[in-house]
Order: structure tokens, then C-alpha cells, then sequence
């Protein structure tokens, strides 16, 4: 993979902050299982990769710190997959996240067709009717879990709490955040995650409810140069919480040279003929999943090609 630059001024201010990382809490008795996402760098570098405006830094943005929380669901090499295919000027995305805490994934559309400009955060006229997906692809087994349900909310978190209702029968909730500073550059982003234990009472979880709607902007809280543990541990307090992990996270794909060279010595004959004779050259491959450009120049090819 290729991360692409910051600005000066930017990467100054990403420097004050802390390492982005994923968090897990119990709270409420040991009832409810509390993850936190801290994510102000990854988001950035998302956007720089991809080279998003505000709309599509927040769309995608939001996928990536829900598949962040959707990683704390699983272990060791399992990895976890969001998808929503929908009717509305968004289209698509995908997003793929380790249990290690690498995240990677895409926008169907850049930039998101818009005929107004963008007055709100209320992304549900960009989703419209479709579908929300979770897959999870776990280590030495053939076939993936999968679950889906139709988008009701066109809000990524609610949507994904819903998910967990449906599908898993797990009462959630959920919160991302991304703050914006007044040149719509991103200054703070985080994600928060309950999910009640099997066997909890529901009470927890209700108090924990109301506590979530009472609450600061995470990702105005995490533009103050705090931690997610902190936000958890301060804004939870009487619920009484326990730290059980720290893992960091980031935005990271596998993707390399290597790979995409051993990729074009599979192709056919006659489309390694096609691209020697036509070009253009230098051959650029570009990775969906990251934006990373890798280029190969004519004599590297052709002694790939034997």
C-alpha cells in the first residue's frame, strides 16, 4: 500500500494527537461489552488516499469506523466485511476490516452526484431504499457468516444497530462521529459500541441508552486531543467500567507491487500482447480497495511477460 501525504499544516496537528486505536470496556455489572474506536488519523488518511470531498469523507468515513467496531466481534487472522448496495446517488461501498485492526474499503461513487449543495449531515436522501451486508470470514473455515437487512434509517449506525437486532438478536447501540473543523477538514472521529452480554438484564443497556443520548460528540471530544479510553471512562463512570484490551488501528491494505506483478504474469496471451503493442506506458494499476497506483515500465513488463 501507498499512503499518500498530508498537508503541513494537517499532518502538524495529526502529530498532537494520540496513536488511533480500538478500546474494549464491560460496563454496567459486567452486562454490557463497551468498544471505542479512536480514528482521526485513519479517517484522514482514507481521505487523502481516495482524494474525498467532505460528503464522501463522511460517508465513507462512517463505514470505516463501523467496520472498525464490527472487527472487535471477531479474532485472531477473521476478518469482517460491510457492504450496502442502495438506490440512492451513493450507489455502493465496501469495507473489509482484521480483527487486528487494519481497515481498507471504497466508495462506488467519487464524487456522490449531488444536485444541491450539502446543508446538512443527514445523509438519508444519499442511501435511499437497499440493503446493509456484514460478512465475516473467519480463519480455517470454508464458508463465511453472512447477514443482511434493509436499510430503514439511512444512518449507517442506526442501520448497523439494527442489523444486530435482527440478525443476531443482540440489542446495540451504536454512535460515529466525525468532526469537522470550519474548512471541512476532519478533527476528530471516533465510534462507539454497546452490545449487551447473553443472560445481562435489558435495564443496563436502557441506562446506557439514555446515557449515549445525554452524551458530548465523540469526535468533538477526541479534537480536543483526548483518548477514547478516557471518553469511555469518563462519560461511563457510574456505570463502572473495566478496561480488557487495547489494539491499535489504522487504515492498511496488503496490496503491493509484488502482488499486482504476479497478478499480470497470469494474464492471457493475448492481453499481454495487447498491452505491449498499445501501452500506455508506464502500465498503471490501481488497487479499488486503497487507491494506491502502481506503475511498470515497458522493459519491466516485457521481461515480466516471459
Amino acid at each position: 500500500m501507498i499512503k499518500k501525504p498530508f498537508d503541513e499544516n494537517l499532518k502538524r496537528y495529526l502529530d498532537t494527537l494520540g496513536d488511533d486505536a480500538r478500546q474494549v470496556f464491560l460496563l454496567g455489572d459486567n452486562s454490557i461489552r463497551a468498544t471505542v474506536v479512536q480514528a482521526t488519523k485513519t479517517i484522514n488518511q482514507m481521505r487523502a488516499n481516495f482524494d474525498l470531498g467532505v460528503l464522501e469523507t463522511l460517508v465513507l468515513g462512517h463505514a470505516y469506523l463501523a467496520a472498525g467496531i464490527l472487527a472487535s466481534t471477531i479474532k485472531g487472522d477473521d476478518r469482517v466485511q460491510l457492504t450496502i448496495e442502495c438506490g440512492g446517488p451513493i450507489k455502493a461501498l465496501h469495507v473489509e476490516a482484521w480483527a487486528v485492526g487494519a481497515v481498507r474499503g471504497y466508495l462506488q461513487e467519487v464524487p456522490i452526484p449531488i444536485e444541491e449543495p450539502l446543508e446538512s449531515f443527514n445523509l438519508s436522501p444519499f442511501f435511499g431504499p437497499g440493503f446493509l451486508t456484514v460478512t465475516k470470514l473467519f480463519e480455517g473455515k470454508k464458508t463465511p457468516f453472512k447477514g443482511q437487512v434493509m436499510l430503514q434509517h439511512g444512518s449507517i449506525a442506526k442501520d448497523l444497530a439494527n442489523y444486530f437486532l435482527i440478525s443476531e438478536q443482540t440489542p446495540t447501540v451504536v454512535s460515529l462521529s466525525i468532526q469537522f473543523d470550519k474548512q471541512g477538514v476532519v478533527i476528530g472521529a471516533g465510534a462507539l459500541f454497546l452490545q449487551k452480554l447473553p443472560g445481562s438484564d435489558d435495564k443496563h443497556l436502557e441506562q446506557l441508552e439514555k446515557t449515549v443520548s445525554l452524551m458530548p460528540s465523540l469526535g468533538k471530544y477526541l479534537a480536543e486531543g483526548k483518548s477514547g479510553k478516557e471518553f469511555v471512562q469518563e462519560v461511563f463512570k457510574e456505570a463502572g467500567s473495566i478496561h480488557l484490551e487495547s489494539l491499535l488501528y489504522g487504515f492498511s491494505c496488503p496490496c503491493s507491487k509484488k502482488t499486482y506483478s504476479k497478478y499480470l504474469e497470469t494474464l492471457p496471451d493475448d492481453e499481454k500482447e495487447a498491452i505491449l503493442k498499445e501501452g500506455p506506458f508506464p502500465l498503471e494499476v490501481v488497487c479499488f480497495n486503497c487507491n494506491s497506483a502502481y506503475h511498470f515500465e515497458e522493459d519491466e513488463l516485457k521481461v515480466l511477460f516471459k
